[in-house]
């Protein structure tokens, strides 16, 4: 299985310039998938230099690098920094992440995740997870598809939806895509339905793999992991996504204030570098799916105090 036709890496250049490569640094890519992104890590790299990328899909672990400085570890990045420390490293010079489905999850038709196929539902990146869009489908009662549906889908329709699928599973189990489609018929304008079933994808893709949980802990764990200075280059493909980002960019937090000095100051561990970057017209037209891609590059703040004064 040839890398490009896995995932072609979105935003390739910008995302590793951001990363500022030193040559003798260490580096994670926590979204392997086809390994776009930490080719060109690894070109950047002079000998001594050492990169690390994790993937919690086995079907990534066939595109695996042959190059001594290179590391791939089976596992989903909240566990970032337990994983690292297995491979004997504290602290690392820069992190890269490229969030959501890759392009070769989407295309296996058996997995579930594209809206294009009939398939069983699934949905899990993680094959071994025991959770899957069937169980979410089936299991969960009104008030959990509710709040999955409404929070991930950010539908205003999610509670006849879920009283909808509540109401058919009585009769008969909803085990595939095309089922729950007709399921929510009534739900899918022909002039949206494309849009509207993308969106209740993501909400339940987003619940099997406990994607707003894993982002949380990831970042969470970023300010111990980076050096000073150490830089994270992160692109979202939701809003949901990319507010946790911005947010904990901006104040080191994913909700409320943090706190402040007498006067008015707070800290925080990450600062932005540059703007938002998005993908240029010219890539939206070579990869369709690099449409929503917002690309956040964030430094490590360096932890020196004021010296106080006599």
């Amino acid at each position: 299985m040839k890398m490009t036709a896995y995932h072609n890496p979105v935003l390739l250049q910008e995302t590793v310039d951001g990363l500022a490569i030193k040559e003798d640094g260490v580096y994670v890519d926590v979204t392997f998938g086809g390994g776009g992104h930490s080719k060109e890590i690894l070109k950047r790299l002079g000998e001594n230099g050492k990169l690390y990328a994790f993937d919690q899909d086995k079907d990534a672990l066939e595109n695996t690098i042959d190059d001594s400085r290179f590391t791939l570890i089976h596992e989903n990045f909240r566990y970032i920094k337990r994983f690292l420390r297995f491979h004997g490293v504290k602290q690392v010079d820069g992190i890269l992440a490229d969030f959501g489905v890759s392009s070769h999850q989407f295309d296996v038709a058996e997995r579930g995740f594209s809206t294009r196929f009939e398939a069983d539902l699934d949905m899990r990146m993680n094959q071994n997870n025991q959770l899957s869009a069937y169980h979410v489908i089936n299991e969960y009662d009104e008030e959990q598809l509710r709040q999955v549906i409404a929070q991930y889908g950010e539908l205003r329709a999610a509670p006849a939806m879920a009283k909808l699928i509540v109401e058919f599973r009585k009769d008969e189990e909803i085990k595939t895509s095309e089922q729950l489609k007709k399921v929510l018929q009534k739900f899918l304008s022909p002039k949206h339905e494309n849009k509207i079933l993308a969106q209740i994808y993501q909400a339940i893709r987003i619940e099997v793999n406990q994607e707003i949980e894993a982002l949380k802990e990831f970042l969470q764990q970023t300010p111990e992991i980076l050096k000073p200075k150490g830089r994270v280059s992160l692109i979202s493909y939701h809003s949901l996504e990319d507010r946790l980002v911005k947010r904990f960019i901006r104040n080191g937090l994913f909700e409320g204030e943090p706190e402040r000095d007498v006067f008015g100051h707070f800290e925080v561990p990450l600062k932005k570098v540059g703007g938002l970057i998005i993908p240029s017209k010219e890539e939206i037209k070579i990869n369709n799916r690099a449409r929503s891609a917002k690309l956040r590059i964030a430094e490590k703040v360096s932890s020196q105090k004021p010296k106080a004064k006599n």
